[in-house]
């Protein structure tokens, strides 16, 4: 990923967290022909010699799954909601517009996991996730519906060997350029607009 060193993010606690925030990824592979792609949450775990991983499982009728022992090298992409369009007419002089973003790209090899480190990692995101709802599913109902379907599924985990993070939230511009796009950003019915002056905000104080 092209990171510009204004937007760049070196800091994993951040990125780790954008990541537990925003699990959907691409999950990218090399195919024979022309790159295969499969949107698919992924989950920050760490596996039994103390590692950090990406764990994560596809269905069996996606072809993707077949790539995974010849072409090991994957890529995962995380994009968040906090993204939005940046009109230069909010600047004090011409320029071109431009869209601010937040994208994490990590990069590694990827293990197909099977049997009770399949399970384990199944029951573990399944849990994560029903926390957003009123009657989450029961431990005997979780446990019976995972049996059902883990035969239909491919499970695997990504060993990270690089990571890129780029908060694209217009540090290049000076501090009247900066407040001038929060403001207009705010006045926007749209919530991704607001999520973007939110988190410039945050990382620029500008009176």
């Amino acid at each position: 990923m092209y990171v510009p060193r204004f937007f760049e993010t070196k800091d994993w606690p951040e990125t780790a967290r954008f990541i537990k925030e925003n699990p959907l990824a691409s999950l990218v592979s090399r195919g024979n022909e022309y790159p295969v792609a499969t949107h698919c949450p992924l989950e920050l775990e760490e596996n039994a010699h103390g590692e950090t991983v990406l764990s994560g499982h596809v269905a069996k009728a996606n072809a993707q799954w077949k790539l995974f022992e010849s072409q090991p090298e994957v890529l995962a992409i995380f994009l968040s909601p906090v993204q939005h369009y940046i009109s230069s007419s909010w600047y004090n002089h011409p320029n071109v517009p431009t869209w601010n973003y937040m994208s994490v790209h990590v990069y590694g090899r990827l293990r197909v996991v099977e049997g009770e480190r399949l399970r384990n990692s199944l029951e573990k995101m399944t849990r994560l996730h029903e926390r957003v709802s009123s009657h989450p599913l029961t431990q005997g109902v979780l446990q019976s519906e995972i049996e059902k379907q883990i035969g239909g599924i491919v499970g695997f985990e990504i060993d990270i060997e690089k990571v890129e993070a780029s908060w694209k939230m217009s540090q290049n511009r000076d501090d009247e350029d900066y407040r001038n796009i929060i403001a207009e950003l705010e006045k926007l019915e749209n919530y991704n607009a607001k999520m973007v002056a939110a988190k410039m905000s945050q990382i620029r104080k500008v009176k």
